[in-house]
């Protein structure tokens, strides 16, 4: 009888344990969870962006002419919907994104004069542009209304300046001539797909920014009527 009930209260324990484990993994605090969890899945890049050196919110607010604003997370302002999006300074850079910021893809004339005036005001800005579905790409860097290298590609080469960056070669993307007519599609799939690879080395990726309250910005409008 005593065998028999020291098998029976080690069944008993054995079960307690047992069932206190599985309940205590149901409902682990969210501080045990892996670090990697923690973060979206999916992180927010935008097709357009600008990257601007030793600027604050407050000064590309005024360089873009806009008198309406509004606080913005930075999940909202990724989200695109937005006329412009201003980050807060991150590692002294302000992302700014938008529907309102021209691109080569519509008209590279008017992307032309939009960065020239902008760099004419703020000093070192970066542009970059890649588009989902068409694979339509770009990037451009300018200091003081000074363009210091641009290529912009939307079905055929619409911007081709300057001498290749050390990142650019480093990162093997190509750039094709004008009035060229025949594309690999190897190649343009692999510029595409750099583009963020590159604002990483030149200044910084918006995917590979978390979504911390410092990330945070304002939401901005023109003056303009519609």
């Amino acid at each position: 009888m005593s065998y028999l009930l020291a098998l029976a209260v080690a069944g008993i324990i054995f079960a307690v344990i047992y069932f206190r484990n599985r309940r205590s993994q149901q409902f682990m605090p969210f501080s045990h969870v892996s670090p990697s969890l923690l973060f979206d899945s999916a992180p927010q890049r935008p097709v357009t962006w600008l990257a601007i050196r030793a600027a604050t919110p407050e000064t590309v607010l005024q360089a873009l002419g806009l008198n309406r604003s509004a606080p913005c997370s930075w999940s909202e302002g990724m989200a695109g919907e937005h006329e412009y999006f201003i980050s807060s300074r991150i590692n002294g850079w302000v992302i700014v994104t938008g529907v309102a910021i021209p691109n080569p893809d519509d008209d590279v004339d008017e992307c032309f004069h939009f960065l020239m005036s902008l760099s004419r005001k703020l000093g070192h800005v970066q542009f970059f542009h890649a588009e989902k579905f068409s694979r339509h790409h770009a990037w451009m860097r300018l200091d003081d209304g000074c363009v210091t290298r641009a290529y912009a590609w939307a079905g055929e080469t619409v911007w081709n300046q300057g001498i290749k960056t050390a990142a650019e070669i480093e990162l093997k993307m190509k750039c094709f001539a004008y009035g060229q007519e025949s594309f690999p599609a190897r190649a343009i799939e692999e510029n595409y797909e750099k583009v963020s690879l590159l604002a990483t080395r030149w200044s910084l990726d918006p995917a590979r920014i978390r979504s911390f309250k410092k990330s945070d910005g304002i939401a901005g409008k023109s003056p303009r009527v519609y």
